[in-house]
């Protein structure tokens, strides 16, 4: 990754290989803000990725030295409007809103810095893997606007006392603290973060894709269920994952003692 991309560079990079597709927010620095272009960027990637059944899993990475600073204020301060500025927001939160919908599982790599909307991306990502120079802070309450957005996806990673009091302090939250708390899944020195991030991604794209995207949709969606109804929708999805060719060829592959072979 460069760290001062040339003006012709694109803000968001992709790099596709052996079924693990990177995102890259390219514009360390500016610590990666997520402007409206970059926002655009990241949803029509994402929409791309979401028909692409060559693609396992996907990565999001930041260049530089920081991951993600949140939403650009300058821009936002232009815009002056409410009105505008819903729309800014409400584009964020579509985007953000894919990666749960998105078929791949989606894996953060936090090399540094996550603030606010940043924070707000790693926590929406289905798995995340931190340096351990990384930080977390959610600090909009600190300027006079209460981070809500990055809240939904705090709040939904975190026990609420916790999130509450990362939206309600501002306070940074290292990388260990961050595990603790559940908001990433692995902590690992800064050199090797990379192969960390690689390692995880290889394990769950070696997994048969039409069980995994089955498995990750079933999972948030029966978060908003009540028990028995959750019940009902995971006893649908395991079945038809069984009677899926997948399922049967894992059941041979387990009862014939071999490694299942994935199509």
């Amino acid at each position: 990754m460069s760290a001062v991309p040339r003006p012709d560079q694109p803000v968001l990079l992709r790099d596709d290989r052996d079924g693990v597709t990177t995102l890259t927010l390219n514009r360390p620095q500016q610590m990666n803000l997520l402007t409206g272009e970059m926002i655009d960027a990241l949803q029509a990637a994402l929409d791309a990725i979401a028909a692409d059944s060559g693609v396992r899993v996907v990565v999001i990475a930041g260049a530089g030295k920081g991951f993600c600073a949140g939403h650009d204020l300058k821009e936002i301060r232009l815009l002056a409007e409410q009105a505008k500025i819903e729309q800014l927001f409400g584009k964020c939160s579509r985007m953000t809103q894919t990666i749960a919908t998105l078929p791949q599982p989606v894996i953060a790599r936090v090399q540094g810095a996550a603030a606010a909307a940043g924070c707000q991306l790693v926590a929406q990502c289905d798995l995340a893997v931190a340096s351990e120079a990384a930080k977390f802070t959610t600090p909009g309450v600190t300027w006079g606007f209460f981070c809500s957005t990055p809240g939904v996806a705090v709040g939904r990673n975190l026990l609420r006392k916790r999130a509450m009091e990362m939206l309600l302090t501002g306070d940074l939250v290292d990388a260990r603290k961050a595990l603790e708390w559940g908001l990433v899944n692995r902590v690992v020195p800064a050199e090797e973060l990379d192969s960390a991030v690689a390692e995880l991604a290889a394990k769950i794209a070696a997994k048969p894709p039409a069980t995994v995207a089955a498995g990750k949709r079933a999972f948030y969606q029966q978060l908003d269920l009540g028990v028995g109804q959750a019940y009902e929708l995971a006893s649908n999805v395991i079945a038809c994952s069984f009677a899926h060719e997948e399922g049967r060829e894992g059941m041979d592959a387990f009862i014939d003692k071999r490694a299942p072979r994935w199509k």
